[in-house]
């Protein structure tokens, strides 16, 4: 089934020029890129995506961490978008994720670990809305 998917290249990848071998790797895989853009996440668009972490010990350093410097912020499309993404970026721990997968390979920490990606169709579409407006 064809599906929309939302995916964000953190400020840890972007930091250490990883964007252009990151993109490739979704779109080696299929994936078509409908939407791009860098840029920063502001705190109300962070306090909107991270709503449900509110609260919890964590939730202060997440936010600092994902507006502490330029994103790339990205709208994917492609038969089973989500499914395919969350095989492609691996375990959310680099130390678990596999080789070969995104975070298997450049992440460095839970937190530093280079991408977020939607986990269902239901995020996927809402993750848009907070970031694109769609």
């Amino acid at each position: 089934m064809e599906q929309r998917t939302f995916v964000m290249i953190k400020p840890d990848a972007v930091a250490r020029g990883l964007v252009g071998c990151i993109v490739k790797r979704f779109e080696d895989v299929g994936l078509a890129i409908e939407r791009l853009e860098h840029g920063v996440v502001t705190a109300r668009e962070a306090e909107e995506n991270y709503k449900e972490h509110e609260g919890k010990p964590f939730y202060p350093g997440l936010m600092e961490y994902i507006t502490s410097g330029p994103v790339v912020k990205m709208v994917l499309s492609g038969p089973e978008a989500v499914a395919v993404c969350r095989k492609l970026m691996g375990s959310t721990d680099p130390y678990e994720a596999a080789p070969g997968t995104i975070r298997g390979d450049f992440g460095l920490t839970v937190e530093a670990n280079v991408v977020h990606g939607s986990d269902s169709p239901q995020s996927a579409e809402r993750e848009i809305a907070i970031f694109f407006g769609d």
